[in-house]
């Protein structure tokens, strides 16, 4: 009887990147072979179609080579929950997340699973972006992202890691059972733990297109993330109430001094006025911020599947594969 060689999963969420496809798939072409090569394993690839507007699904099942599939979810939920789909497809001993714009390489993905393979007692391999590119002014903002939103947790969630890792198949089988609607990829992956292992890298440039992530998209997703995992915009709004009672109390104490010992007689209207604007400013923004907090428990209290599946495309499925589970979790 053949011995039963390992697996390597493949999940690479896309969306729009028709123009990508043929260099994507040729790029795990050349992966598949490398792995198949170097480490004995046969790959299986999933690519998970967030909605796209082009006809990337079309072109990736016709340039797509050996075992694949294309999941495509019936709109845009994006690529946090496009992950979570892919991997819910997965059944390999190994897994990679990697993207489909051709930002991460042969050479780094290799170096993962090479890491991983090498030592057993090891669980995942994440890739950490040097950042070489990125302006002095954003590096300052995410490190200190990374400082508030660690600093009332019991585990770190490392900066500049996102998606491109390889895990064990457990490790994988694990992060599914974590449903949660409002997703923040790089929280779920350090709240469930195991024994992770960082590797340097810098992203390649995009082959066409441009990043699907604006200004604002960054903001909303650091939102998310401080929403989903830290309680220090909640302590910061304690302690600015706080703060502004005993600035009150101290401008009180100020004007009642220089009225009975100095005889000074106090403007009302313009520190009246100037106390109503702050205070009834700061009120508003911390009420925003309350509200994100009940948003989030609103959203994860409703029994909604996270993501839908319009279709499955399949290539010629080895036999020993098993079927994964349902698809609209």
């Amino acid at each position: 009887m053949a011995e039963l060689r390992q697996s390597l999963d493949i999940v690479a969420p896309f969306f729009n990147e028709a123009a990508s496809a043929s260099a994507f798939a040729r790029l795990l072409g050349e992966l598949e072979a490398a792995v198949a090569q170097r480490f004995g394993m046969t790959v299986h690839k999933i690519l998970v179609d967030d909605g796209s507007r082009d006809d990337g699904a079309g072109r990736f099942s016709q340039a797509l080579t050996g075992s694949w599939e294309i999941v495509r979810l019936s709109r845009n939920f994006g690529k946090e929950v496009a992950v979570l789909a892919g991997l819910d497809q997965s059944r390999g001993d190994m897994v990679l997340i990697m993207d489909a714009d051709l930002q991460h390489s042969l050479d780094i993905s290799l170096k993962l699973i090479a890491e991983l393979v090498n030592h057993p007692d090891i669980d995942v391999v994440y890739a950490q972006n040097d950042r070489r590119e990125a302006s002095w002014r954003r590096s300052q903002l995410a490190r200190l992202f990374y400082s508030l939103i660690n600093s009332s947790q019991r585990f770190d969630i490392p900066e500049n890691a996102g998606d491109f890792r390889v895990m064990r198949g457990a490790v994988a089988r694990a992060l599914t059972s974590l449903r949660d609607k409002r997703r923040f990829n790089k929280g779920l992956f350090a709240w469930a733990g195991f024994r992770q292992k960082a590797l340097p890298y810098s992203p390649e440039g995009r082959a066409s297109g441009t990043s699907k992530w604006s200004r604002l998209n960054l903001i909303a997703f650091s939102l998310e993330g401080f929403t989903s995992f830290s309680v220090i915009p909640l302590r910061l709004i304690s302690l600015s109430g706080l703060l502004a009672a005993l600035a009150g109390a101290l401008y009180g104490a100020k004007v009642f001094f220089e009225v009975i010992f100095y005889g000074i007689a106090v403007p009302g209207y313009p520190s009246l006025l100037v106390a109503v604007v702050l205070l009834g400013g700061l009120n508003l923004t911390l009420l925003g911020l309350i509200g994100e907090y009940v948003w989030v428990t609103l959203s994860e209290s409703k029994d909604r599947p996270v993501y839908l599946v319009r279709d499955v495309v399949r290539s010629d499925a080895p036999a020993d594969r098993p079927e994964p589970g349902s698809s609209n979790r």
